[in-house]
């Protein structure tokens, strides 16, 4: 029948259960205690302390009667360092569950102590899928941040800090049970925080939905998180106390996540995570710096997905690809962050280099338009500010 388009084929099953709404975060001694839980382990950024999440976190275990062991010892882009001085702790410890309060890095790191803990070894050994071959401790997150998603993942991203390479560690075992989604608690996120971990979340709705495994539930995921991180970034920049623009952002992010674990991402990340290797660029700056020249790259084989995200952006664009990503150049200013690499103060000679660690990042072969080396350094080029590097 005309108009009918072959579905691709998914095995989607829900493992985390989300909840939703402000004030959430005094439900969480509640929620532990329906996992089971006696001895929590709470993970934490550091420097989370002063806005009071972690503490009132462990408040409420204690209230439902569970005892608690805080770590924060780990910093932005966990490494392995990280999570072997949380594996010391929790094995004296003993923990029944692990509960992560903070961004992406408490997250990673919650779930990086959660594999070694429970199935012991070094986290080179769980680089991939479903490498774990010993149950999991349940656990808990509570996302401090409007960004990476990682609460609706199964994948740990934890650096290797001898080569600087992120490892993806995924299995279903290390999921979240539950994911807290309180937007109060993403009101105290300095201003560049909230812009850099809001474009890392704009980007996953981005990439997600137009990768090569795309599906219909990760199409649902994608496109409703667009909708709502879209239309409140530039509100949560320009007035950061309105809580529903929070609101969105928190539920965006999520749902972004969950698009992520069912179609992985593409040439934007492959392409960010050398950047913050070399530079230490954040990784929600590198990523929006690319991700212009890989729509506008990508939009020869789904310009017609592109059209779907664009359809209610304001501006004009001569097609859909290229009105998205001039929306996504605005955000950058509005942020006001650089917008070119040359201006993020990479050096145009490490381009080639920077061209082969990206060709090498699991995340580049789900790209909807096959990238190579040279793909990849036409897009660092045209990222670089040569504009026309990666149109062909």
């Amino acid at each position: 029948m005309e108009g009918i388009q072959e579905l691709s084929a998914f095995d989607y099953q829900p493992r985390t259960r989300a909840v939703f709404g402000p004030g959430s975060l005094e439900r969480v001694g509640e929620l532990a205690r329906e996992l089971g839980g006696s001895r929590a382990l709470l993970v934490t950024d550091p420097g989370l302390e002063q806005a009071g999440h972690p503490q009132k976190a462990a408040t409420c275990l204690r209230q439902a009667g569970l005892q608690v062991c805080v770590f924060d010892g780990l910093q932005e882009n966990p490494t392995t360092e990280h999570v072997d001085a949380g594996v010391a702790l929790a094995r004296d410890f003993r923990p029944d569950l692990i509960v992560a309060v903070g961004g992406g890095s408490a997250m990673d790191c919650a779930k990086g102590i959660n594999f070694l803990y429970t199935n012991g070894g070094r986290m080179h050994d769980y680089w991939g899928k479903n490498k774990a071959r010993l149950p999991m401790l349940p656990s808990l997150a509570v996302p401090s941040t409007a960004g990476t998603g990682s609460e609706a993942q199964s994948y740990a991203l934890i650096t290797d800090p001898a080569t600087h390479r992120k490892m993806a560690c995924g299995d279903s075992k290390a999921a979240f049970r539950i994911a807290v989604l309180d937007p109060l608690v993403t009101m105290t996120q300095p201003a560049r925080v909230t812009a850099l971990t809001g474009l890392d979340a704009l980007a996953h709705a981005v990439e997600s939905y137009v990768t090569r495994v795309r599906n219909p539930i990760s199409a649902l995921f994608a496109r409703e998180a667009w909708r709502l991180l879209s239309r409140a970034f530039p509100t949560v920049l320009t007035d950061p106390g309105n809580l529903q623009a929070r609101a969105y952002m928190q539920l965006g992010a999520h749902l972004a996540g969950m698009a992520i674990e069912n179609s992985m991402l593409g040439a934007a990340h492959a392409l960010a995570n050398p950047l913050t290797a070399r530079y230490g660029l954040t990784h929600g700056l590198a990523v929006a710096l690319v991700l212009p020249s890989v729509i506008r790259y990508n939009e020869l084989v789904v310009s017609d997905l592109y059209e779907d995200l664009a359809a209610h952006l304001p501006g004009q664009g001569a097609t859909p690809g290229e009105k998205l990503a001039r929306y996504l150049c605005r955000c950058l200013d509005l942020a006001q962050l650089p917008s070119t690499l040359r201006e993020a103060g990479v050096v145009e000679a490490d381009l080639p280099l920077l061209a082969s660690w990206a060709a090498e990042q699991w995340t580049a072969q789900f790209n909807p338009r096959p990238v190579g080396d040279a793909e990849l350094l036409a897009l660092y080029q045209a990222a670089y500010g040569n504009d026309a590097a990666a149109e062909g």
